[in-house]
């Protein structure tokens, strides 16, 4: 299984060369600042942020994107839930620590009008980005490796879908996220994963029988790791896999070549430095029916 841009098993010499052009990868700058772009959302305004515009926010980054673009956000919690715009209240003004407790709690966010600006933060978990190459419409998901056991990425693809959507008219783009060749996790997350993968028959196997299952596939998203108990888990390979096994086509899915904990210039990582700091995605909803 070959994904759109860079295999997962050239990661970490993708980060290293620094050279994100000739895989669907380019780097924009806005401030003098470097942020990412995939060409298969270059029909939105989007963006994948460095920890060089920390301590920058949505309303702050909107402004590079679309100026006075309506912006959402959300309080992530590491589940499956997804909202739509129409639930939530434009973020105005400076946001205060305490007023960021009083956001919804959730990690997919789905545009429901063009011209909305729809921000996720990750330091390590898997930001998602997500348009409708038909109606312009788009979506933001952070998927973390708890979320990602719980499919937060089929429920927001589920929720495009009720919403007119069709598989086929959809573009995905996982952003800069920790690299499976450095995500040491225990056997058990390995399993929780795999078993959000793993066919009916096999959920209700040991967390070893599905670890087995997930390394017969002809990518795995498992490695070995020499310490007991432990594997190498990549959590945008278990994302690509739950999304072929929605019907969609891998051509319509991108995986960005950096890694978070392996990039330390341009990406905070919490596993690499136990820091709760960030960098926000963001995409800009369109409007057309061609």
């Amino acid at each position: 299984m070959t994904l759109a841009g860079d295999r997962l098993t050239n990661f970490s010499d993708s980060q290293q060369t620094g050279q994100a052009g000739g895989s669907g990868w380019q780097w924009q700058h806005s401030q003098g600042l470097p942020y990412l772009t995939c060409s298969l959302l270059s029909r939105w305004s989007h963006g994948f942020f460095t920890r060089d515009f920390s301590p920058q926010g949505p309303i702050e980054l909107t402004e590079v994107l679309a100026p006075g673009a309506l912006v959402y956000r959300l309080q992530q919690v590491h589940g499956n839930a997804v909202v739509k715009t129409d639930r939530l209240t434009p973020v105005r003004g400076t946001v205060s620590p305490a007023a960021a407790q009083t956001y919804v709690e959730a990690d997919g966010l789905v545009a429901e009008r063009e011209f909305e600006a729809l921000w996720v933060c990750s330091a390590d978990c898997v930001p998602v980005l997500i348009a409708d190459d038909r109606t312009g419409l788009v979506a933001a998901v952070h998927a973390g490796w708890r979320g990602t056991a719980a499919k937060i990425l089929p429920e927001t693809i589920d929720q495009l879908v009720a919403a007119g959507s069709q598989l086929e008219n959809l573009k995905i783009a996982m952003g800069p996220a920790i690299a499976g060749k450095v995500y040491q996790v225990s056997v058990e997350v390995a399993a929780s994963l795999g078993a959000a993968i793993a066919p009916h028959s096999a959920v209700g196997a040991t967390a070893e029988g599905i670890l087995e299952f997930l390394r017969q596939l002809p990518e795995s998203p498992v490695r070995a790791d020499p310490e007991p108990g432990k594997v190498r888990l990549d959590v945008r390979l278990c994302n690509a896999l739950q999304l072929q096994q929605l019907g969609i086509d891998l051509s319509q899915v991108a995986i960005a070549p950096f890694c978070t904990y392996s990039d330390s210039a341009r990406f905070f990582s919490y596993r690499r430095d136990r820091l709760k700091k960030i960098q926000w995605s963001g995409i800009v909803s369109a409007c057309w029916t061609s």
